[in-house]
């Protein structure tokens, strides 16, 4: 079984994040949900990312990677759109990272400064009309991504919203849901 970090997206530590890593506990697999925002969650996308604004995206970040810090290195790094950031930092610059899971989000490697490390899988899911995963380039690094990487997956859904793996949000679609928790699935019990 793998151990996970699931980080969450900028609504805060949701029910519905903490429902999406009880699937993965429910599968024998230990996940850890570190919160950045301090016990804060927000109703709104609008809010959360005003949040993180006042706070600072890279403090924000750096609670990340502090969370990970006393964690086991060979671990598999999961993000929810926001929560992509520091999933993907400390796979590419934490060595021993065993996958990559990025939701509603991805950057292009170079954000990092480094190349994306030679044998870690990476998966990548998101919707072909989220105004964030697709309208703002996201799904294009994704692809270049999955191209980069000899064990790289990109699907992608249809549908227009964001945060759409949130069953506690009015964006949860239940059937892209259960599609992206049996790939997940599947994803961790090759890693």
């Amino acid at each position: 079984m793998a151990e996970v970090v699931l980080f969450h997206h900028a609504q805060g530590l949701t029910e519905g994040v903490v429902a999406f890593a009880d699937r993965l506990r429910d599968a024998g697999h230990t996940v850890h949900t570190p919160d950045l925002y301090d016990g804060h969650t927000f109703p709104t996308l609008e809010e959360g990312i005003g949040y993180a604004q006042k706070v600072g995206f890279d403090t924000v970040q750096e609670r990340g990677v502090q969370a990970a810090a006393d964690l086991p290195a060979e671990v598999v790094y999961a993000g929810v759109s926001l929560g992509v950031m520091a999933a993907q930092l400390l796979t590419q610059t934490r060595p021993g990272a065993r996958g990559a899971v990025l939701m509603e989000a991805c950057v292009p490697p170079s954000e990092f400064g480094t190349p994306w490390p030679a044998g870690v899988p990476v998966q990548v899911h998101g919707m072909d009309a989220d105004p964030f995963f697709a309208g703002e380039g996201d799904i294009d690094a994704a692809r270049v991504l999955v191209k980069e990487v000899e064990d790289g997956e990109l699907f992608v859904y249809p549908g227009d919203r964001h945060l759409f793996i949130d069953s506690s949000l009015t964006s949860y679609d239940a059937d892209a849901s259960a599609h992206v928790t049996e790939r997940v699935l599947d994803f961790l019990k090759r890693v």
